[in-house]
């Protein structure tokens, strides 16, 4: 029996000119353990969201979606749950309580469960997924890796007989990546889960896989795993490793039109900015960002995030931040940014006026109705206008978009079109949390090839990340961190050399 049948489907956003999905065809065996790829954009989202009809999107649907051989739009709320399962790209769009047990238990509140089968059920997850040791935690406390463990044991917690992710691990450090992925093949081969994923990374799942599918034009076909086993590495033209910390003159850097005449402060972006600079301008011979014995925590009696934390970030640099889920690094970035407030230490940043950060959700900087909008946004205080704007659109590939709400785009187009509103209006200084997340290996690509394009025109680049090849493609240095400190720093190439993992 097919878990999952899509039959000439075709489907079309409202207001769009032209379909995401077009005459898809494709059958998945109950009991499969599928791959779903495709480039950015290319409809993958669509199509799982088509087969849970509470999250499906609107528009105008052709031909016929099967699930277990019912259309997904009959089933009653309670049935739906019971079929199919949804685990987000990010756990932030699916977690809403605050304590871990709440959030396992409250779909099956919402479908009138009898405590004690909602005991039990919550339980047999919990054991199963080894998650009885921060069973009682808070949600908010929970690294990146817990959060979408807690994401997908909610969804089993339901007991669905398919179980569809988008993007399940592009929030994840490579090892919390790898031991997500065995919990999922688990799922898969002891409990008898059909699993379909959308995925970029195809190749960190290929071992585990039965199948394939990729999407192109929107269309659907069937590829061998062994052509999506493997990762290309990014190639980046132009690079030039040898300039290890690029500092520029001032004079090379005072025609910047952003300069002083149109800053781009940092409450443009976050709410509540509170810059934490002691100099206005950085000495261009010493370093640009600089953090001396910083401690930080998010409550009194909370364990410390930062310890003992030492930086020093060179201007004109591109510097990577890595390491594990929970280890400190976007709190890190939020401090460096004058967001948060060490509770001991100081915190240097000499481009504080001109500073641009982009959060791990980027739908924290898309508040307007339009895509065309959304990049005209800051015109004034960038200093651009709509040639600029149309310029940004043909890059993105979103010429045919600009008049789409923002959040009718993929998560890695929302992404691109984050990062590109942040660079119309050319900061000094840019700020970036997982700047790749749900994108494809071509827009890696591009978006390392922006990096080093506004790298050389002067700003300087502080980055943090999981993604290791975009780290090997832009990085000048990689600083380590571990423990709420940073372990090491060392050239990017260095790094690697050195590194047992990678």
């Amino acid at each position: 029996m097919s878990a999952l049948e899509f039959d000439h489907v075709s489907f079309s956003y409202a207001g769009a000119t032209s379909p995401v999905l077009l005459d898809v065809s494709l059958e998945v065996p109950e009991g499969a353990f599928a791959l779903l790829v495709g480039d950015t954009g290319s409809g993958k989202s669509t199509l799982l969201r088509l087969a849970k009809p509470e999250i499906a999107p609107a528009g105008k649907l052709g031909g016929s979606v099967r699930v277990f051989g019912t259309d997904p739009r009959e089933l009653g709320a309670q049935a739906s749950a019971r079929a199919v399962g949804y685990v987000f790209q990010s756990p932030d769009a699916q977690i809403v309580c605050d304590t871990v047990w709440h959030e396992l238990a409250l779909g099956l509140e919402n479908l009138g469960a009898p405590e004690p089968e909602m005991r039990r059920r919550v339980a047999e997850t919990c054991n199963f997924l080894g998650i009885e040791p921060w069973f009682r935690a808070r949600t908010a406390e929970l690294s990146g890796g817990q959060r979408q463990v807690l994401a997908l044991a909610s969804a089993l917690a339901m007991r669905p007989r398919l179980l569809l992710l988008d993007e399940p691990t592009s929030m994840l450090d490579p090892l919390a990546e790898k031991s997500f992925l065995s919990l999922l093949f688990r799922a898969n081969r002891e409990l008898g889960v059909t699993v379909v994923v959308a995925t970029h990374t195809p190749w960190s799942m290929a071992g585990y896989a039965t199948c394939a599918l990729a999407i192109e034009g929107g269309s659907v076909r069937a590829v061998p795993l062994a052509e999506v086993a493997t990762e290309a590495p990014l190639c980046v033209p132009g690079r030039d490793r040898s300039r290890v910390v690029a500092r520029r003159p001032p004079s090379a850097r005072s025609s910047r039109p952003n300069d002083q005449k149109h800053p781009v402060f940092l409450r443009k972006v976050v709410e509540k900015a509170r810059p934490m600079t002691e100099s206005p301008v950085a000495d261009t011979e010493k370093d640009a960002m600089l953090a001396d014995d910083v401690w930080y925590r998010y409550d009194r009696d909370a364990r410390w995030v930062l310890r003992e934390l030492d930086l020093a970030v060179g201007e004109g640099e591109v510097r990577a931040l890595v390491g594990s889920n929970g280890c400190g690094k976007s709190t890190l970035l939020a401090t460096l940014a004058g967001v948060a407030r060490p509770a001991r230490g100081r915190v240097r940043n000499g481009l504080a006026a001109s500073q641009a950060l982009l959060p791990q959700a980027p739908k924290a900087l898309l508040s307007c109705e339009t895509v065309a909008d959304e990049l005209m946004a800051w015109s004034r205080v960038g200093g651009y206008g709509r040639a600029e704007v149309a310029d940004a659109l043909a890059r993105l590939g979103l010429e045919d978009a600009a008049d789409r709400h923002p959040y009718d785009l993929s998560g890695g187009q929302q992404q691109l079109l984050a990062l590109e509103k942040l660079l119309l209006v050319r900061p000094r200084l840019l700020l970036l949390d997982e700047p790749t997340k749900g994108l494809d290996c071509a827009e890696r690509e591009r978006v390392a090839r922006r990096l080093a394009e506004v790298r050389d025109d002067g700003a300087t680049v502080l980055l943090a990340t999981h993604d290791m090849g975009f780290v090997r493609a832009v990085a000048d240095r990689v600083s380590l961190m571990f423990d709420g400190g940073i372990t090491c720093t060392e050239p990017t190439d260095e790094y690697f050399a050195n590194s047992w993992l990678w």
